[in-house]
């Protein structure tokens, strides 16, 4: 009972995080489940609903088909209904009951591309994981099917005139990991944008928020990714391999983005660098410099914004900073103060001797009655 919550909400699932990461590139998602992962994700966790619509549907499992396996039903109402609404592509996400009973997507997903003609895959989903893990499959699945063939560096430098003509964009980037669970309305994303166009780097695409599938599939043409939140991360590696496209790791905010930018400038590749064995680490861009001490001030969020909005505070008020990210998170994304917590028993433990907090305000009843507290 450790990982229970008595207080504070659960965050969102990874099924609702594959149909946030999906929902604006014309599509179809499918969850398997009888009904209610789709009712929440259409209630709580999606805020595009009031201006724009997506094909996303329930399979309306029933007790006897879960029982018996049918999955048969499970395709044939996919395959009619692809026929008549002609998505791009089809995703399948899992939810705990097929989960438990063990059922084949992947080859569910071969079925219904074979048969239909349509871009067919499976994300391994269970409602078990936060949205980082499904958003971030998602977002992964999309690089390697709609992104073009695939590209070694070595066949990209065999000549600079092939290098110029056919590769990358001097000063372009794609943004990695662009969901509202983490940055809210598009405004959020445009002054991103407009924050990279100050220091001279054009966006090409935007994963996955206000951008289309064929915008995401020139990805492969930029110099550079940008992953802006730990759900882009395994779509960064994914292009990485494929193109030798190299990534830095970090949020554009005010007053992180010049530090930024500084890192971005260094890891343009040139003709004879070679870019597929570069560490992750080496890319985190908001780890450099990190303050050691006990820290003074906490922030409690996801990994990659809640990082680079610490690096800036403590570049500013040369104040150690704790980040704790009650997320599932990759290795890497956390500076030496930093930390996960499994639970609300535990992060409550870890905010005992915190003085400063800056957290969403749904944390301040967990929070000691002492500490100052700043909404975020």
């Amino acid at each position: 009972m450790r990982q229970s919550y008595k207080i504070i909400p659960v965050y969102t699932a990874d099924v609702s995080g594959v149909c946030s990461a999906l929902y604006e590139l014309g599509g179809m998602v499918v969850m398997h489940d009888p009904s209610g992962c789709n009712s929440t994700y259409n209630t709580h966790d999606e805020i595009r609903w009031y201006d724009q619509d997506s094909l996303i549907y329930i399979s309306g499992l029933t007790e006897i088909d879960a029982v018996m396996g049918n999955d048969a039903k499970f395709i044939y109402d996919i395959e009619e209904t692809a026929r008549e609404l002609k998505p791009k592509f089809i995703a399948l996400a899992g939810s705990p009951i097929p989960f438990m009973n063990g059922t084949d997507f992947p080859a569910i997903a071969q079925v219904i591309e074979t048969e239909t003609g349509i871009p067919a895959f499976a994300i391994p989903t269970n409602g078990m994981h936060d949205y980082t893990y499904g958003a971030g499959i998602a977002l992964a699945r999309i690089a390697e099917r709609f992104t073009g063939e695939s590209e070694t560096v070595s066949k990209r430098a065999e000549s600079a005139i092939d290098r110029e003509s056919s590769v990358n964009q001097p000063h372009t980037l794609n943004l990695l990991g662009v969901t509202p669970l983490d940055f809210g309305p598009q405004i959020n994303v445009d002054i991103m944008k407009k924050n990279l166009q100050k220091y001279g780097w054009e966006v090409v695409s935007s994963w996955a928020m206000g951008d289309t599938l064929e915008n995401l599939s020139r990805t492969g043409e930029v110099e550079m990714n940008l992953v802006v939140s730990s759900v882009g991360l395994p779509a960064a590696k994914i292009l990485r391999e494929k193109f030798g496209t190299p990534y830095v790791i970090g949020t554009p905010i005010s007053g992180f983005t010049e530090e930024l930018i500084q890192i971005m400038n260094k890891k343009i590749p040139h003709e004879t660098e070679g870019r597929n064995e570069e560490k992750d680490n080496d890319s985190t861009a908001y780890l450099a410099n990190r303050l050691s001490g006990v820290p003074e001030i906490t922030l409690i969020g996801e990994a990659v914004t809640m990082g680079s909005l610490a690096a800036f505070i403590e570049k500013k008020y040369q104040k150690p900073v704790r980040v704790i990210c009650p997320l599932e998170t990759h290795e890497n994304l956390l500076a030496t103060n930093d930390c996960t917590a499994n639970g609300e028993e535990e992060m409550e433990k870890l905010l005992r001797d915190a003085e400063i907090i800056v957290a969403d305000p749904l944390y301040r009843p967990i929070c000691p009655k002492q500490s100052q507290f700043y909404e975020l």
